[in-house]
C-alpha cells in the first residue's frame, strides 16, 4: 500500500509554490494548512519553544509521538520561537493562532507579509474566546442536524471531516491573499475561523446540493434528520453491501434493463426521480436482485448497464483496492522511535506528478534555521481590480463539484463561463419545480455566465478551441475519458494555448484500473470506507450519509487551490498546467491519522488515543440536542459547578440547547448547540461575522441566502453579485464579445444547431441574441 519516502517523485524547488516562504506557528489540526503549502513546494518552518509544542504529544499516540501531529507537519523545518523575527522579516505568509502575535505592529513593520490568523471562532466579537472542536463544528454548521435516521439522535460523523474541510478553506483563502499581494505590493490580514471554514467546505447549508436534491435548499427540508435513504439506496448482498446512484434518465434504463425490464416499472413516468422515489415497491424490487449477488458482481453488472454502483467497502478493504495500490495514495513515513506507518502523499497531481510528502515530520526545533535561497524573482501579475479580474475560464464543470471550482473564481472576478448543452443537461440544473432555475443552482453558479454549444459538433468544436486560444483555464470533473472523446485533453489544449490551466476533478483520480468509473459523492463515501464507518454503533444497516454532500466542496476548492499554484508558477515559466484531483484520496487524506493508527496496531505498536468524551445530549423541546465534549478532570469540575451536582444528562434536558452551551462555554468547557440548516443566518455569531447576505435572482421569486466573502480580510473585497445563467443564456453576447462575430453568424450557429440561445433576453443593449 505504501512505499517508504526516500527520494521526492517532484523536486521542491521545480513545484508549483517553489521559493514561497511560509512561517508556521498555528499548533495543533490547523497544521495541516501549511503541510498542504509545504506539497506544493513552499519553504515550510513551524515554530515551537525549545522542548517543542505540546500538539506532538496529543491525540493519537505512539512511542511518545502524535500522529496527528506527524499528519499535519510533513515536509516542515521547525525552529525556536526567538527566530520569529529574523524569518518573519523575509517571510510571505504567516500562520498564527489569534492573539499570539500583535498583528498591527507586524504588518507595519513587514507589509507585504500575509498574516492568516486561525481561530476556533474569529479575532473578535462575543464568541472570540469560545472553545471548538470537530463535533462542535458539526452541531454549529447545520451539518449534524442532518446526520442520523429520523426519530434518533443525532450522528456525529467518522474522522473530523469539519477539522479538515476548514483547513482546506484556510489554504484557498491564503493563496488568494498571496496572489493579491503579488499583484499590489501589499500583505493582508486574515482573520479566519476554523467555523467559518467547515460551514463554507464541508457541506454548506446554503450551498449548492446534489442532483437528487431536485434543487430543494437544505434550509427548507422538514425539521429531524430527513429520510433520504431512498435517494443513494444501499443494498444487502451475498458478501456485504451495495450502493447505486441512479440519477439521469439512461441511468434508470439502465436498471430496468438490469432488473429485466418488469412490466411494473416500465411505464415512461420513472425516468423521472420524483416517482421512482415515490414508489413502495421499486426499492424492495431492487433489493431482490442483489441479494445473491456479490459486491463484485454488482459492481461489474453495474458497469455493464451504465448504473453507477459501488461495493461499500470497509477502510482496511478501501485501502487495499487495486485503485489505491496502483495509484500509491500512500507512502510510509519513518518517525519517532524507529516507528513507521503509511500517510496520504499528497491529494493534488499536477501535470501528471503527485505532489506528495514533502519530508519527514520535524525533529525538535532548532535555533538556526534560515529560509532556503528563492529561485529567480516572480514577475507580478497585472495589478487592479479583483484578485482574479482578467482571468478567463471555461467551465466545463457539472453538480457540486463543477459548480464549486467555477463560482470560488468567479467570486474573485474571474470572468468564468459554463460550457454546457441541453442534450447532456448538468444534474444541478434539476429541480422538483417548474421555475425556469433553482435556488441551489443559483447559489452554486452565481457569478457565471452560460454558453450552450455541441461540443461534438465540428463547428462548435472549432469555436471552443478558439475561446480556449484566449483563455487562462478551463474547469472540468468528468470521469475519466471524456475529455479524450470530447477532443480536449490536456495535450490537444496545451497545443492551442501553452499558457492554459486545465483542473479534472474525478471519483478516483485521472490514472489507476478505477479512473473510468463513474462516480458520485455518494459511491466514493461508499468505496472510500467513509459509508461503512457513518454508522450507529453495533447497526450494520444504520447507514447515515445519504443526504451528506462530501467531498465536493471541499474537492472544488482543492481545485481552485491548483489553479492559483498555478497561476503562481505561471508567473515563474509562462507556461500552464495541469491539476487532478482524487475525490476518493481527498476522503482518505481526512483519515490519515486514524489509518496510521491502525496500521501501527495491526503492526504490534500500541497506539493510545485520547481519553476525552464526546456526547450528544437531548435537551429541552423537540428534537433539540446539544454537543458537549469533557476533555479532562478540569472540565468534569467545572460542569459539577453548572449543573450545582446534577449529572449533566438530566441538567441538560430541563435547558435548551443554547442555554447548556453558553452556559458551559462560560467556565471553559466546550459545548455547541445544534443548528438546523435554517437557524443559521439568525443565530448570533454567524450575523456578528456577516457570514451570510442576501441575494435577489431575477427569475426566483424569493430572496436567497447566500455565503458572503469567503474569510474577513483587509484586502479581499466581497463577491460581485451576477444571477446565475438560464442555460445558454449568453451564448450570443459571448460568441460577439469573445470571437467578433456577427448577429448574422450567431443566427446561422443557432439555426444549425451548433450553438443554443435561451428563449428570455434579460435586457439592455449587451442581451444575448436569441433564435
Amino acid at each position: 500500500m505504501a512505499d517508504t519516502v526516500t527520494t521526492l517523485e517532484v523536486p521542491l524547488e521545480d513545484r508549483s509554490l517553489a521559493g514561497v516562504r511560509v512561517l508556521d506557528a498555528a499548533p495543533g489540526a490547523m497544521g495541516a494548512i501549511a503541510r498542504h503549502f509545504a506539497e506544493l513546494g513552499a519553504d515550510v518552518v513551524r515554530l515551537e519553544p525549545p522542548e517543542g509544542s505540546s500538539d506532538r504529544r496529543d491525540g493519537r499516540i505512539a512511542a511518545g509521538m502524535s500522529l496527528d501531529f506527524v499528519a499535519a507537519n510533513l515536509g516542515k523545518r521547525a525552529a525556536t520561537m526567538e527566530r520569529f523575527e529574523a524569518l518573519a522579516c523575509e517571510a510571505d505568509i504567516l500562520i498564527v493562532a489569534r492573539g499570539e502575535v500583535e498583528v498591527a505592529g507586524l504588518r507595519s513593520r513587514y507589509p507585504s507579509l500575509v498574516i492568516l490568523s486561525v481561530s476556533d471562532f474569529g479575532d473578535t466579537g462575543p464568541f472570540a474566546k469560545w472553545i471548538g472542536g470537530d463535533a462542535l463544528f458539526h452541531a454549529l454548521s447545520g451539518e449534524l442536524s442532518r446526520s442520523g435516521i429520523p426519530g434518533r439522535p443525532p450522528l456525529l460523523p467518522p474522522g473530523e471531516l469539519a477539522l479538515s474541510c476548514a483547513a482546506v478553506q484556510a489554504v484557498y483563502v491564503t493563496l488568494l491573499a498571496y496572489w493579491e499581494a503579488l499583484k499590489s505590493g501589499r500583505g493582508d490580514h486574515l482573520d479566519f475561523s476554523m467555523l467559518d471554514g467547515a460551514a463554507q467546505a464541508l457541506d454548506p447549508g446554503y450551498g449548492i446540493a446534489g442532483s437528487a436534491a431536485g434543487g430543494v435548499l437544505a434550509s427548507k427540508l422538514p425539521r429531524g434528520r430527513p429520510d433520504v435513504r431512498f435517494m443513494y439506496p444501499i443494498f444487502a448482498c451475498k458478501d456485504g453491501f451495495v450502493r447505486l446512484c441512479i440519477l439521469a434518465p439512461r441511468q434508470w434504463q439502465g436498471m430496468f434493463e438490469w432488473m429485466g425490464r418488469p412490466e411494473e416499472f416500465a411505464d415512461p413516468s420513472f425516468n423521472k426521480m420524483p416517482v421512482r422515489f415515490a414508489s413502495k415497491t421499486l426499492l424492495p424490487a431492487m433489493a431482490r436482485l442483489f441479494a445473491n449477488k456479490t459486491r463484485e458482481q454488482a459492481e461489474e453488472e453495474g458497469q455493464r448497464y451504465g448504473v453507477p454502483a459501488a461495493a461499500v467497502l470497509t477502510l482496511d478493504e478501501a485501502l487495499a483496492t487495486e485503485q489505491v495500490v496502483a495509484r500509491r495514495a500512500f507512502r510510509t513515513v519513518r518517525f519517532g522511535a524507529d516507528l513507521e506507518a503509511p500517510f496520504p502523499d499528497g491529494v493534488l497531481e499536477i501535470d501528471g506528478a503527485r505532489m506528495g510528502i514533502a519530508g519527514p515530520p520535524p525533529g525538535l526545533p532548532e535555533s538556526d534555521v534560515v529560509w532556503r535561497p528563492r529561485a529567480e524573482p516572480l514577475r507580478p501579475p497585472a495589478a487592479g481590480g479583483r484578485p482574479l479580474e482578467g482571468l478567463r475560464v471555461l467551465d466545463l464543470g457539472v453538480i457540486v463539484v463543477g459548480a464549486e471550482t467555477g463560482r470560488l473564481l468567479g467570486d474573485q472576478g474571474a470572468d468564468v463561463i459554463k460550457v454546457e448543452s441541453s442534450a447532456f443537461i448538468d444534474g444541478s440544473r434539476q429541480s422538483r419545480s417548474s421555475a425556469p432555475i433553482s435556488p441551489t443552482f443559483a447559489t452554486g453558479h452565481r457569478n457565471k455566465r452560460s454558453l450552450g454549444i455541441d461540443l461534438r459538433h465540428p463547428r462548435g468544436k472549432e469555436l471552443i478551441e478558439a475561446l480556449i486560444r484566449q483563455s487562462d483555464v478551463v474547469l472540468s470533473n468528468f470521469k475519466g475519458g471524456t475529455l479524450q472523446s470530447l477532443g480536449l485533453d490536456y495535450a490537444t489544449i496545451k497545443a492551442i494555448n501553452p499558457r492554459i490551466i486545465l483542473t479534472d476533478s474525478s471519483a478516483f483520480g485521472p490514472s489507476g484500473p478505477w479512473a473510468r468509473r463513474m462516480g458520485y459523492g455518494p459511491l466514493v463515501r461508499a468505496s472510500a470506507g467513509l459509508t461503512m464507518q457513518w454508522r450507529y454503533p453495533g447497526e450494520a444497516e444504520s447507514f447515515s450519509d445519504a443526504i451528506t454532500v462530501y467531498p465536493d466542496h471541499v474537492a472544488g476548492r482543492i481545485g481552485a487551490i491548483g489553479v492559483i499554484a498555478l497561476l503562481i508558477r505561471r508567473l515563474r515559466t509562462g507556461e500552464g498546467g495541469q491539476v487532478s484531483v482524487s475525490q476518493a484520496e481527498v476522503m482518505l487524506g481526512h483519515l490519515a491519522p486514524q489509518i496510521a493508527a491502525e496500521a501501527l496496531e495491526r503492526a504490534g505498536h500500541p497506539v493510545t488515543v485520547p481519553s476525552q468524551q464526546t456526547a450528544v445530549l437531548p435537551c429541552a423541546g423537540d428534537d433539540e440536542w446539544c454537543v458537549v465534549v469533557v476533555r479532562n478532570s478540569a472540565d468534569e469540575l467545572a460542569i459539577a459547578r453548572v449543573t450545582a451536582g446534577l449529572p449533566l444528562p438530566d441538567w441538560a434536558r430541563e435547558r435548551t440547547p443554547r442555554d447548556v452551551m453558553e452556559a458551559l462555554q462560560a467556565v471553559g468547557v466546550p459545548a455547541a448547540a445544534m443548528l438546523r440548516v435554517s437557524e443559521l443566518p439568525s443565530f448570533g455569531y454567524y450575523v456578528e461575522r456577516g457570514f451570510f447576505r442576501e441575494s435577489i435572482h431575477p427569475r426566483i421569486s424569493e430572496p436567497l441566502t447566500m455565503e458572503a466573502a469567503p474569510v474577513r480580510s483587509e484586502n479581499l473585497p466581497e463577491p460581485p453579485d451576477l444571477p446565475a445563467p438560464l442555460l445558454a443564456e449568453h451564448s450570443g453576447q459571448l460568441l460577439r464579445e469573445r470571437l467578433g462575430l456577427s448577429a448574422a453568424e450567431v443566427e446561422d450557429l443557432l439555426a444549425a444547431g451548433v450553438i443554443e440561445q435561451s428563449a428570455e433576453r434579460t435586457g439592455g443593449d449587451d442581451a444575448p441574441v436569441t433564435a
